[in-house]
């Protein structure tokens, strides 16, 4: 089963998919939208729901280090309500804390510079988001 994990942004979506074993998440891409109009992610998202026969969607859930949820919270939930709904999938959101900061510690540490770093994050977000998920659930928990 192919579990898709998505770092929603205000800008951009950052898209990663699990192996076939829910071992190991890989980053795909990362899509540009309009976040006042929820459809315009459709066709893209669509298109990799297909391609790669997803059966599961775990979006990030950003909150505050005290564990409320705030204005971004509230946009990925109820993107991932807009998902749910239109592509007939589970949904799972995950707690996303610190993911894009390390996420840009990693592309620091590798040295990546600051124009190149700005097209991956959101991608590598993604991918640490999903793979957090991946891990938590191979432990049976």
């Amino acid at each position: 089963m192919k579990i898709l994990g998505l770092d929603v942004g205000s800008k951009t979506i950052g898209v990663a998919i699990s192996d076939a074993f829910g071992w190991t998440a890989q980053g795909l891409t990362t899509i540009h939208w309009d976040e006042s109009n929820f459809t315009s992610a459709d066709k893209e998202l669509a298109e990799i729901i297909q391609m790669h026969e997803v059966e599961k969607v775990v979006v990030g859930l950003p909150k505050h280090m005290n564990g409320s949820i705030g204005e971004r919270g509230l946009a990925s939930m109820t993107y991932a309500e807009h998902i749910e709904e239109t592509y007939q999938l589970p949904v799972v959101l995950w707690d996303e804390r610190l993911t894009t900061t390390a996420a840009e510690r990693v592309l620091l540490e590798a040295d990546m510079s600051r124009k190149k770093r700005k097209k991956v994050i959101d991608k590598l977000a993604a991918v640490m988001i999903l793979q957090g998920f991946l891990d938590q659930n191979s432990r049976g928990v």
